[in-house]
């Protein structure tokens, strides 16, 4: 079933190439995702019956081993390819470094033959993240990929390519998750990095193709941190197994691999990529840049979070991680650019993720795994919530969302569920910030303390502007029409109701899903979630149909009848225009709080970036000079 998870999105991501029938490719679409999740599904029901152990794969591959090192050299020519088509150096000098690195230490250093692959409950979830989720991002960029070329006709259409690079990052993502020889895992590492630069770039304008560049650089810089750390490993522990350097707990390595997860995570002083992804087509954005390449990033670092507790390296991890969260929600509150938000929200709860999985307790990587649940599903929908309704209102401003909920109702709900999934209870993300935040007081650390704490603060203030834009009951000035297809419509109402489902059923995914991944990672532990499973069930249930049903028939039942207003003038009688003393007409607007001058981006985000830059230096300092290799 492995070859066929990898294999099934890569084989499709060379078809598209050969498809240009736009209704051609739109059938292959739907029926290469529905193949992909069929696939899934197979495969864990096959791995449940079998016991639900974890399953060591895969020993003897030589022949793979080769053709992976084929793949890391045509990689590498790539890059150099388009580096110098585009005057880039730094691009260059990082790809051939650890290129070299890894085909020095596979070639002349002899190390322990193990197997290459594993499959365990964070496997699992992982699969079920990218088969759902990736493939539902999959049918919905079949009908956004129409509207966007419709509004804009001066980029280039390359569907076929998009599309490729969609299923091939896909595939490229199974083998990552799927990985257990640390060769192997920087293989899939370095293609999803590829993947990336090849569709931020994807209308090749200016802008696009400096922020891919800004982009492969430094997730690069993170491939040569992985890279070093599988040839620490192979030359001083002779191993390049990824179980094998947690139960040796190395502190260098461990360094090297968490560099790595902080750059492809979009960690401070690294998240400049990220914001600059931005000006990919949304899907892009839902798919790598929120929902599945940068949980690559967390995944690395909730694996090696065992080794992590209470040493130097857990230290800085849980510090850049802390630092990251509470600066990005500052950052994010001086944005009305609708993807600007998502980025930096994006960045704030990867932040959290990183400082949960850095602490490396049971209770803190129990919420790290609940808050990459919920941020995939809640992320990925806001994301292409957001991309229809640019291509509906012409703008993705958030003072140009006012009101949608008379305007567009459908998608308006849809937004809705999804930023109240990334803060309001009864969702995960608030139960999951409850949890690390009950961690890091019992850990004794009142700096992350102070971070999550105010750092949900900021958070509830810019989804509160947000979601209150939305909700905004006027009388609209014309109509507007929904150009959303139904393509887009089928993947949002998949995970709006995968959202809520996931609510609702809050209590199982963590007894069934998230607690054997604890203990299958540390070992024998108890379960943080105490609470009775009916109780808690019953509360779910009670917060998230009753009270909003309860409030519908209310605010039904209620008396409306909208009037003029006062402004301080005579009213022009539509509640928008009012003439002032001095006889001219004024025009009467409302608009969110920004804070520009105290959280803009120009004044916290070198300031933010010199802390997480001294912190990774002074910590690379500390291991190298100061611990055990």
């Amino acid at each position: 079933m492995i070859p066929l998870l990898i294999g099934i999105p890569a084989v499709l991501a060379v078809l598209f190439q050969f498809i240009r029938n736009e209704k051609a490719r739109g059938y292959v679409v739907y029926a290469g995702a529905g193949i992909i999740m069929l696939t899934t599904v197979i495969f864990i029901v096959r791995w449940i019956t079998g016991g639900a152990q974890i399953w060591m794969l895969y020993p003897e591959t030589e022949l793979i081993d080769h053709l992976m090192t084929a793949g890391d050299i045509f990689l590498m020519c790539l890059i150099i390819y388009l580096s110098v088509k585009h005057g880039k150096v730094l691009p260059i000098i990082l790809s051939v470094v650890q290129t070299a690195v890894v085909l020095y230490t596979e070639f002349t250093v002899e190390v322990k033959e193990g197997p290459h692959m594993m499959v365990d409950w964070l496997t699992i979830l992982m699969c079920i993240i990218i088969a759902f989720i990736g493939g539902f991002i999959c049918i919905y960029t079949v009908g956004y990929m129409k509207g966007y070329h419709a509004h804009h006709k001066d980029v280039k259409d390359r569907q076929p390519f998009f599309f490729s690079m969609l299923f091939l990052f896909l595939a490229a993502m199974f083998g990552l998750v799927l990985s257990q020889n640390l060769i192997w895992i920087y293989f899939f590492w370095e293609i999803t990095s590829v993947i990336s630069f090849l569709m931020i770039g994807y209308t090749k304008t200016d802008e696009a193709v400096n922020n891919s560049f800004c982009a492969l650089w430094m997730n690069l810089l993170g491939g040569l941190g992985f890279a070093v750390a599988i040839a620490l490993m192979a030359n001083l522990h002779g191993t390049l197994q990824l179980l094998e350097v947690v139960n040796i707990g190395a502190l260098l390595p461990l360094m090297c691999l968490s560099l790595a997860g902080l750059t492809k995570s979009a960690q401070l002083p690294f998240s400049t990529w990220l914001l600059g992804a931005m000006v990919a087509p949304t899907p892009s954005s839902a798919l790598l840049h929120s929902a599945t390449m940068v949980k690559a990033g967390v995944y690395l670092l909730i694996r090696i979070s065992p080794a992590l507790e209470g040493n130097l390296v857990g230290i800085i991890v849980s510090s850049i991680g802390g630092l990251t969260f509470i600066m990005a929600s500052m950052m994010a509150i001086a944005q009305n650019d609708a993807k600007k938000v998502l980025a930096f929200s994006t960045i704030s709860n990867l932040g959290l993720i990183v400082a949960c999985s850095g602490i490396g307790v049971e209770e803190t990587v129990w919420a790290a795994v609940f808050l990459m649940i919920f941020h995939a599903v809640s992320k990925s929908m806001l994301f292409q919530s957001v991309g229809a309704t640019e291509n509906t209102l012409g703008s993705r401003d958030i003072e140009n969302m006012h009101g949608l909920i008379i305007t567009v109702p459908k998608l308006a709900y849809i937004m809705g569920i999804g930023i109240a999934g990334m803060y309001l209870a009864p969702f995960g993300m608030l139960i999951s910030k409850w949890v690390a935040l009950k961690s890091f007081v019992d850990s004794g650390n009142v700096v992350l303390v102070l971070f999550i704490a105010y750092g949900s603060a900021t958070t509830m203030f810019y989804w509160t502007k947000w979601l209150a834009k939305l909700l905004c009951f006027h009388i609209p000035r014309e109509p507007v029409k929904d150009v959303t297809r139904k393509d887009e419509y089928v993947s949002m109402f998949f995970h709006a109701v995968t959202m809520i489902l996931l609510c609702l059923l809050l209590p199982l995914v963590a007894i069934g899903v998230v607690n054997p991944i604890v203990r299958e990672l540390f070992g024998n532990s108890t379960d943080v979630l105490s609470m009775s499973v009916l109780t808690t069930m019953a509360i779910m249930l009670v917060s998230i149909f009753i009270v909003p049903i309860a409030m519908f028939f209310i605010s039904r039942r209620s008396h409306r009848e909208i009037v003029p207003i006062y402004m301080n003038g005579i009213n022009e009688g539509d509640n928008r225009f009012f003439m002032n003393s001095y006889g001219k007409k004024e025009h009467l607007y409302l608009s969110n709080w920004y804070l520009r001058f105290e959280f803009g981006r120009r004044h916290l985000r070198i300031p933010s970036i010199i802390m997480a830059a001294a912190v990774l230096v002074v910590g690379f300092c500390l291991v190298i000079g100061g611990v055990s290799w």
